[in-house]
């Protein structure tokens, strides 16, 4: 497999690009799509309906994440380390296997203790029937994971954002009508269908890539999944946290607010991540198997991040700031006016998101290192200060207080993850990110600060500070590239062949 040791700063900055614009094209097409089905699923079922989406959401991807032990994860670090197409064949297959055996263990305990976890959940067995649906859910997920695996692992780009482009389409299209006719009821099938067409997606694009098909046995399969379960497990334990938190904080907010305020919630922790989903999304899809390649060279591996964190600053920027801006016309454009409610809270998360730009590319160096102890201490130090974050701020200042809990967990969890690699890996912030650090977020504080002093004017303030923001973002971004136009037409021609 070729490294990426020697390439030029300009070829860096290109592959960052390229994998952030193909990523971010789909991500636009699937925004698209996810604008219309939430427009027309908020209206149709209200909030109430949008929360009660949301906790079958936490809770399958709960159980997906348990079921598949962190294999898909660990497999796509495997796949992008080895060299030997045949090596990747027999890791492939284990992942497979692992990931249908893994998932249907995770259909059957949901199967088995559906009311039990609706009692947990609702405080009701009103839901267990729904809850039975949702365990195919649970083992679609965990097989479209072994797909998804060896995808990202050969890097296959361009397929990962069909993979998500189709799968939002089919979410819409069978969506909206499954809602239309039966409303609430249809929360669950909707989700269950949708879920089968993303797993028939990801299997059509996989089947693709040419490798070597080559029998396995059983206790080969084991020997090979010996490792990755090793790796995996962190990454599982990882992705329960993370996905727990989710899934805690919805029922917190149901419990002290309702199922409605559930419903708000929803909308804001979705709309505060859309924009930035784009570069997270291509940050995980390229620059973890690209990190991962370069775990050994210590000067490169922390001149990736660096790159990462400027290109992720540049293009993200522009987007936090429209949204802080214009969240009350972003919340009635993605869903209804009966979602007010949320621009508080988006507010306070898109600020949250801004740091994340910056502390995500440091966690991943953790996971390419493969540091099993210091990354699971470090997910466990954010889950659980962002749950008691929100627990005091939902106690104290109600639903806001969700939102504020999601910054103050950003700036905790930064500071802590920039004090693990700098002493671990020798990583420092170049000059230029922290000329970036302090000019945008300032500008971040400004635009998040002048309603206050300036409720009048403060409309007309923050689109000139946005404009001036983004266009020096592109400045920069040209200035650091110097290839952007070239980048634009080589995208243009490999993402249309």
């Amino acid at each position: 497999m070729q490294t990426i040791a020697g390439k030029s700063p300009k070829k860096s900055y290109d592959e960052i690009l390229r994998s952030t614009f193909i990523m971010g094209a789909s991500s636009v097409i699937t925004s698209l799509l996810g604008i219309l089905r939430i427009k027309v699923l908020a209206l149709l079922i209200g909030p109430a309906g949008v929360g009660l989406m949301g906790i079958y959401l936490s809770t399958a991807n709960l159980l997906t994440a348990i079921s598949g032990m962190g294999v898909d994860e660990s497999g796509v670090r495997q796949i992008a380390s080895d060299n030997s197409r045949r090596k990747i064949a027999a890791t492939v297959f284990s992942i497979r296997r692992a990931a249908v055996t893994f998932g249907a263990a995770g259909l059957c305990f949901l199967l088995i203790f559906r009311h039990r976890v609706s009692l947990w959940t609702f405080g009701n067995g009103d839901h267990a029937y729904d809850l039975a649906l949702m365990s195919l859910t649970v083992l679609f997920g965990t097989v479209s994971g072994g797909q998804i695996a060896l995808i990202q692992g050969m890097r296959r780009i361009g397929d990962l954002a069909r993979i998500n482009i189709l799968g939002a389409l089919w979410g819409t299209m069978l969506g909206i009508p499954i809602i239309y006719i039966l409303e609430n009821r249809g929360i669950a099938i909707f989700l269950l269908v949708a879920s089968g067409a993303y797993l028939l997606t990801c299997w059509w694009y996989a089947r693709k890539i040419d490798i070597p098909r080559i029998a396995v046995s059983w206790r080969s399969s084991l020997a090979e999944a010996g490792p990755l379960l090793r790796l995996g497990f962190a990454f599982m334990i990882a992705s329960l946290m993370s996905l727990g938190t989710i899934y805690i904080l919805r029922v917190l907010v149901l419990h002290h607010q309702g199922m409605a305020a559930t419903g708000i919630y929803q909308a804001a922790a979705t709309l505060s991540s859309i924009y930035v989903a784009v570069i997270l999304r291509a940050m995980f899809t390229d620059f973890y198997p690209r990190l991962t390649a370069a775990a050994g060279d210590r000067l490169r591996f922390s001149k990736l991040v660096n790159e990462q964190i400027e290109v992720g600053i540049l293009l993200a920027v522009p987007g936090i700031l429209a949204t802080m801006t214009a969240a009350p016309l972003v919340i009635v454009a993605f869903y209804s006016s009966e979602f007010m409610l949320s621009v508080d809270i988006l507010r306070w998360q898109i600020l949250g998101v801004f740091l994340q730009v910056i502390s995500w590319p440091m966690g991943f160096m953790l996971r390419a290192k493969g540091d099993r102890k210091l990354f699971l201490w470090s997910e466990s130090f954010g889950n659980a200060v962002h749950l008691g974050f929100a627990w005091a701020g939902i106690t104290w200042f109600g639903l806001s207080g969700v939102g504020m809990a999601f910054l103050a967990m950003n700036v905790s969890y930064g500071l802590v993850i920039f004090l693990i690699v700098h002493r671990h890996y020798g990583f420092a912030f170049s000059s230029k990110n922290l000329r970036f650090m302090a000019i945008f977020g300032g500008t971040a504080g400004a635009v998040f600060l002048t309603p206050y002093p300036f409720p009048q004017n403060h409309l007309t303030i923050n689109v000139v500070l946005t404009i001036t923001a983004g266009m020096y973002c592109l400045k920069s971004l040209i200035s650091s590239t110097g290839t952007l136009p070239v980048i634009l037409l080589k995208l243009k021609s490999r993402y249309t062949c």
